[in-house]
């Protein structure tokens, strides 16, 4: 059987009719770990960071290097993960079952003490942008990688029994009735797809607008004016939430490349959070450690797990 190449894979990460489900994650991402074992790239550990690395290819893809991949999240051995992707559906089959109480099922709970969901759907996602990075002109993939996530989210969200799909609305402008604005929205989930009222064209009151970015760099403030923006001209508190993958990059720090940075701005996220308007929500899948220890950040940032099993369900039964 012929093996798979790396030229293979950036060939289905471009396939725009590929990602229909999440065994076709599933697929993407075991052939790319098995890439990894077979090819064996230089692995290389960030100096500043321990729990970081690269994995450089070799010469036919110009020695191109990954972003840095959090390593206790990244499942990287394929066995591992085949094995974590199975429990992770199963999961997900248990939250649709018992939604919001599933937390007393003891079996559950010592599930989620391992944080595995995070770890599955980050290895999903950094396979696709590990392959992404392989591309000889990094902006042929950006966007492709991230409309991968913003699927993958969504593919979750409906995986649970929620109505979650992307959707463009044209707000009326008040007082300039010849005038709409014209909104694009990554995802809209409700509990019951019924729960939409004719009456309501834009977004029904039970519906919760979700933001979905691979990092906040560069898109925060217009995820706040966003918030603020549906508000005012639909005259009614509509909620907004926020779901990103991790908020690091690689950096050059003194002779090295392989330093790893914050893209996240703490500070920007309070001034927004004060002078605009709170989200109703943020949530990483890979959460910088500041987001932990700083009391304010922690009150309105976390993780992706927590979002599955606990906010999803509070915010949808309102």
């Amino acid at each position: 059987m012929t093996q798979v190449t790396l030229v293979d894979l950036q060939a289905s990460l471009c396939d725009t009719a590929a990602f229909n489900t999440l065994e076709d994650y599933f697929r993407l991402c075991k052939a790319f770990l098995e890439l990894l074992t077979r090819t064996q790239p230089t692995r290389i550990i960030s100096p500043t960071h321990s729990n970081y690395a690269f994995f450089q290819y070799g010469e036919s893809y110009g020695y191109k290097i990954t972003r840095p991949l959090n390593t206790s999240l990244f499942i990287e051995h394929v066995d591992n993960f085949q094995v974590a992707f199975e429990r992770f559906v199963a999961f997900l089959a248990d939250l649709k079952r018992y939604q919001g109480s599933v937390v007393q099922h003891e079996r559950v709970n010592r599930y989620l003490e391992t944080s595995e969901v995070n770890k599955v759907v980050y290895t999903l996602q950094q396979s696709i942008g590990c392959i992404g990075d392989s591309f000889e002109n990094a902006n042929q993939s950006r966007k492709r990688v991230g409309q991968l996530f913003e699927i993958l989210i969504r593919l979750i969200i409906q995986e649970v029994g929620l109505e979650c799909e992307p959707r463009t609305i044209r707000i009326p402008i008040p007082d300039y009735p010849s005038y709409e604005l014209s909104y694009g929205l990554d995802l809209v989930l409700s509990l019951n797809k019924a729960l939409r009222a004719a009456e309501t064209p834009f977004l029904h009151e039970t519906e919760i607008v979700v933001s979905v970015k691979t990092t906040s760099k560069d898109r925060l403030d217009r995820i706040f004016l966003d918030k603020y923006l549906l508000t005012k001209l639909l005259g009614r508190d509509v909620p907004v939430i926020a779901i990103f993958l991790h908020d690091v990059q690689r950096a050059k720090v003194g002779n090295s490349i392989f330093s790893v940075s914050s893209t996240f701005k703490s500070n920007h996220f309070l001034g927004y959070t004060v002078a605009i308007v709170p989200l109703d929500g943020v949530y990483y899948v890979d959460p910088r450690s500041e987001m932990r220890m700083d009391e304010k950040l922690r009150e309105q940032i976390r993780d992706f797990q927590t979002f599955l099993v606990r906010d999803l369900w509070s915010l949808t039964s309102v």
